[in-house]
């Protein structure tokens, strides 16, 4: 049976109207999705830890900020919108403290609960609302009148209305415009982190990175294999977004359809799908998190060793100089 979606008719925004509402960190989540819930007539509040430079940013937008324990002693609702693994530690000091009956935690991604880095008390209502995009783009669809797809989960539901809170949040943010499904915080974590890893970052950067350096070795002009395995990427991507894979396949010629769907599956074959499950196993079993919380606590030394090597592929020279001669 197809997952329900939700979309505008199925929320209420006056399951936010008598709240306030506090967006805990201004980052790229918690910056768009604060400007669209004000922008939907919710009383939005900022918390911030004292030296914070967003405080200054939320201000000139005109939000009322505070510290974050202060913040949190007036909301009703309280979305964390921290990172992952400074989450545990904010909580622990500057949320928990201050949570009563009836108060409502939401956040947008389930590492923290599911990995159980936070166990909020069983009073309180424990809520998801996910968009299925990075804040910048949350902000700019809902600008345009549209949204983001989201996804809702519900931990804890003390107060026996939870799913519409987070229904309706994900009206306020422009969600249900674009359609919300609902999931629970161990299907949310455990797929988001598989899709990071094995394609969306990982395993696009990963094939990039190989298909460049197969061209350059057999002596390709390294400007030439730029283009044909990043640059047009784009356009293949924006096709499958638009309409799928067939979609894509309808709009490409036929030489390029053939090579697709004849070489295709023998680059990306069943030993990467064996792979893929020992990565997904990695993730379930809690041994992903607990590796990731290991090296954040010992100064993430080999996690920027990782990022400096990627910075120094040769792909990276070439993409820059390219790109800014594009821009003249």
């Amino acid at each position: 049976m197809p997952a329900k979606i939700f979309t505008n008719k199925d929320a209420q925004l006056k399951y936010l109207k008598d709240k306030c509402c506090a967006v805990i960190g201004f980052g790229s989540q918690g910056h768009a999705q604060a400007l669209n819930l004000k922008e939907s007539g919710i009383n939005i509040i900022i918390g911030l830890y004292p030296k914070s430079k967003s405080r200054s940013v939320a201000s000139k937008l005109g939000f009322k900020v505070m510290d974050t324990a202060e913040a949190v002693k007036r909301a009703d609702i309280i979305f964390l919108a921290l990172p992952d693994l400074k989450i545990a530690s904010v909580f622990e000091t500057e949320v928990a403290p201050y949570l009563t009956r009836g108060k409502t935690i939401l956040l947008s991604h389930g590492f923290a609960i599911h990995y159980k880095t936070i166990s909020p008390k069983k009073e309180i209502n424990v809520i998801m609302v996910a968009p299925k995009g990075p804040g910048s783009i949350v902000r700019q669809q809902f600008i345009k009148g549209k949204g983001v797809p989201a996804l809702i989960a519900i931990h804890q539901d003390p107060s026996q209305n939870s799913k519409k809170v987070a229904l309706a949040w994900a009206k306020g943010i422009g969600s249900t415009r674009a359609g919300v499904l609902e999931t629970t915080f161990r299907e949310e974590t455990e797929t988001d982190l598989f899709g990071e890893q094995t394609i969306l970052c990982g395993g696009i950067s990963a094939l990039i990175h190989a298909g460049f350096e197969t061209l350059v070795e057999q002596g390709y002009q390294p400007e030439i294999a730029y283009f044909e395995v990043l640059h047009e990427l784009k356009l293949t991507v924006d096709l499958i977004h638009e309409s799928g894979i067939s979609g894509m396949r309808s709009s490409i010629s036929e030489t390029a359809k053939y090579g697709d769907v004849a070489v295709g599956p023998k680059i990306i074959d069943a030993s990467v799908k064996k792979r893929m499950k020992q990565v997904l196993h990695h993730i379930q079993s809690g041994q992903f998190a607990q590796d990731w919380m290991n090296e954040y606590k010992k100064g993430r030394k080999n996690y920027h060793a990782l990022l400096k090597k990627g910075e120094e592929h040769p792909i990276e020279t070439v993409g820059k100089r390219l790109r800014k001669n594009r821009k003249k």
